[in-house]
């Protein structure tokens, strides 16, 4: 680890420092520049993906999406079988 100096406005620190308290402002901190690179380089993935494949068609998005749906209605016909079987 390395300790770094950072500038915060006082408003956005207060808000967290509200929620969290002084102790935690540490990891919540790294916790949210964790997050951030993780996005980063998620977009910077795309932008990759796209250069190599090309952008996603309106028919593919649409592909993506029902895949998604059914995916999540198994996922919820599934949960509702186990807690039935809980009971």
């Amino acid at each position: 680890m390395k300790r770094v100096t950072v500038t915060i406005p006082d408003e956005l620190l207060s808000s967290i420092r509200e929620r969290i308290g002084d102790r935690e402002l540490s990891a919540y901190v790294t916790e949210a520049l964790a997050r951030q690179d993780r996005i980063d380089r998620l977009g910077e993935l795309g932008d990759w993906l796209q250069q190599e494949h090309g952008a996603v068609t309106d028919e593919e998005l649409a592909e993506a999406r029902r895949l998604r749906e059914a995916a999540q209605a198994r996922i919820a016909a599934q949960h509702a079988a186990d807690r039935r079987g809980a009971v």
